[in-house]
């Protein structure tokens, strides 16, 4: 069934370094570019989502609670925002922002980023969405492949990579959690992300 890989949130600031780091981001963004580079034949896209915030509101907080509130991060067009560099590109044929103004977790709430504002590589990452770009949702962009099945992968295990697959296979999509491809915030959150997962009907599986 024709299936996509979807990357989730691999950025400079889940990564060492970054304002919300996890302690394996930038391992992960290797180990998916590995993956990738061994594996993008049995996938009919990769995809790749990012946090684009302008203004979230309490998303953002001085005094963060770490559960619905955080730090100041993926701050749109700053370099924490970016994919990080060992997160290799070259087969993710579309990008999905989201998140610019509320607190957006899943990668299901991104809409698509213009063909000439890819994060990395030869197109500028930073160029702004033009007002009258299509809000084209990744839900509708799967469809309009007609993918049947996903796997993903990225960073946060228990969060954002949580919530996209919890969206994906609410969607109707065969879901994968890749987590050896995946990085948590806490030890704890990824277990309580793999109990979610089975609870949904999402296969969780180690691929390395």
């Amino acid at each position: 069934m024709p299936k996509a890989l979807i990357i989730v949130d691999v950025q400079n600031d889940f990564c060492e370094g970054g304002s919300l780091a996890t302690e394996a981001g930038a391992e992960v963004a290797a180990l998916i570019s590995e993956y990738v580079e061994n594996h993008h034949t049995e996938y009919e896209a990769i995809v790749a989502t990012q946090d684009w915030h302008v203004d979230p509101g309490e998303h953002f907080s001085e005094t963060p609670d770490y559960k619905n509130s955080w730090p100041v991060h993926c701050k749109a067009e700053s370099f924490g925002a970016e994919l990080h560099e060992d997160l290799d590109t070259d087969y993710i044929t579309a990008y999905f922002r989201k998140g610019e103004f509320e607190a957006a977790y899943s990668g299901f709430e991104g809409l698509l980023a213009p063909e000439d504002t890819v994060m990395t590589g030869e197109r500028d990452a930073n160029a702004p969405v033009a007002p009258e770009t299509p809000k084209v949702s990744l839900d509708d962009w799967l469809q309009k492949q007609e993918i049947t099945d996903v796997d993903v992968v990225g960073i946060a295990t228990d969060f954002c990579v949580r919530a996209t697959a919890l969206d994906a296979v609410d969607a109707g999509y065969e879901t994968r959690v890749l987590t050896d491809l995946t990085a948590p915030v806490s030890e704890e959150g990824f277990d309580t992300a793999l109990e979610d997962f089975e609870d949904a009907g999402v296969e969780a599986l180690e691929v390395l």
